[in-house]
């Protein structure tokens, strides 16, 4: 598998998108600055993998309270 990654620092995070050169299928994470650029890697490629593989990325439960 070929990925591209970009990545883009906004303030003290960094988006990181994962692109499959051949499909072309684009996935974002966020990370914290601090990480190393391997494990901001790693993230964006296992999601980009469950993506590809038709596994649904659930998104995160809130929590609190909204007014």
């Amino acid at each position: 598998m070929s990925v591209l990654f970009e990545f883009v620092q906004m303030g003290q995070v960094m988006r990181v998108a994962a692109i499959d050169e051949v499909t072309g299928t684009e996935v974002f994470v966020v990370t914290p600055v601090s990480a190393s650029r391997l494990q901001m890697e790693r993230v964006a490629m296992a999601k980009l993998r469950r993506k590809l593989q038709g596994t649904p990325v659930a998104p995160p439960k809130p929590t609190g309270r909204y007014a």
